[in-house]
């Protein structure tokens, strides 16, 4: 059955459902787009602000109509507000209520940048691994949701099985523990949400998964300041982000803006990774600093803020993260694994607990 047919029978049985005032949720004005992929159906309800418990009999029925419809696919329904949406900043500084731990995840730490296009993905999954050499059990969330690239730098396929109580299983894949939306999307098909739907997905992703008892949850965030920052950092304990630059000042400036997003939300900082710091010539063994040197490490000085390290512009990097197999893990003897290796080492040491 076509996506778009699936989309036109569940907006038709949402026709049974009630809401609140009278009506039915298929001719409600509040309904969105029903989003329909291979492994998920997503569509958010919103409402005046006061009404999201009045509108929670109408939330389940719509969920229970569509998972009858689904074929086994994940459902993900969500009601939103703009007022319970929005950041709340006071003098700087956020102080939203009810932050929560994730069942079966002991430490969090995500890691961010202010721009795309600088590794950050390549750099989450590689220091995962790193941690995982040093004896932890380790997952990665991939948190990026209109841009997931973590299955193809891990090389896994399939969709993720999904438990009769609609829990997600995780995919394992070099001993991580692994869970994407790029899992449930057809090769080149776009994550079309909009803002709430894309947190209500985030939540399932990271709370309706099986994780099984992680010593650290590595989270690969989308690039800059948005929806699904906000709403991770307010609702769940974070124990710091990482955020990674190239050192050219064009990358600086915004990873400068993320760092002002973390201390406004009063999430630590754990550092600056500065990638494709440098090339050195396979054929001359010259160095050239293509995108300039050390911006990362003076950057870092400047904000108050630990530099984690730098990693080099080579290509086996991107040979082996084309290929699905991490330096880390296909080359751990390398150097560029003993660059990612020698940041989660200093990430050991300013996580507190997580060594124990």
């Amino acid at each position: 059955m076509a996506d778009t047919e699936l989309a036109a029978q569940i907006k038709a049985a949402l026709a049974r459902v009630e809401i609140p005032g009278g009506g039915d949720l298929a001719g409600y004005a509040g309904l969105s787009e029903i989003i329909v992929t291979p492994g998920a159906i997503a569509f958010a309800i919103a409402v005046a602000p006061g009404m999201e418990a009045a509108f929670g009999p109408a939330r389940e029925q719509a969920q229970q109509a569509a998972a009858a419809l689904g074929g086994g696919r994940k459902v993900m329904v969500s009601v939103t507000s703009e007022k319970a949406n929005a950041p709340k900043f006071s003098h700087g500084a956020a102080a939203p209520p009810g932050k929560t731990p994730v069942p079966g995840v002991r430490h969090i730490v995500a890691v961010g940048s202010g721009k795309g296009g600088v590794g950050k993905s390549t750099t989450a999954v590689n220091i995962a691994l790193a941690l995982r050499a040093e004896g932890l059990v380790v997952g990665v969330l991939d948190a990026d949701l209109y841009g997931p690239s973590v299955p193809k730098l891990l090389g896994i396929e399939g969709r993720p099985a999904i438990r009769d109580d609609g829990i997600f299983t995780p995919h394992e894949a070099y001993g991580l523990k692994v869970m994407s939306i790029g899992s449930m999307l057809v090769p080149g098909q776009a994550v079309v949400w909009r803002g709430p739907m894309a947190t209500s997905g985030l939540r399932q992703l990271l709370r309706e998964t099986d994780w099984g008892g992680l010593d650290l949850l590595v989270i690969d965030l989308p690039p800059g300041t948005g929806d699904i920052h906000i709403a991770l950092f307010q609702q769940t304990r974070v124990d710091g982000v990482v955020i990674v630059s190239t050192p050219q000042d064009l990358a600086l400036i915004d990873a400068r803006k993320a760092i002002d997003m973390l201390r406004r939300m009063s999430v630590p900082v754990l550092g600056l990774v500065e990638n494709m710091s440098y090339f050195i010539a396979p054929d001359t063994g010259n160095r050239y600093d293509i995108f300039g040197t050390g911006g990362a490490e003076q950057a870092a000085a400047a904000l108050g803020v630990d530099f984690l390290g730098a990693v080099p512009l080579v290509m086996s990097i991107r040979e082996h993260s084309d290929a699905g197999a991490p330096p880390v893990a296909a080359a751990p003897e390398g150097p560029e694994a003993a660059a990612y290796r020698a940041i989660a080492r200093r990430l050991l040491a300013l996580v507190p607990g997580l060594r124990s």
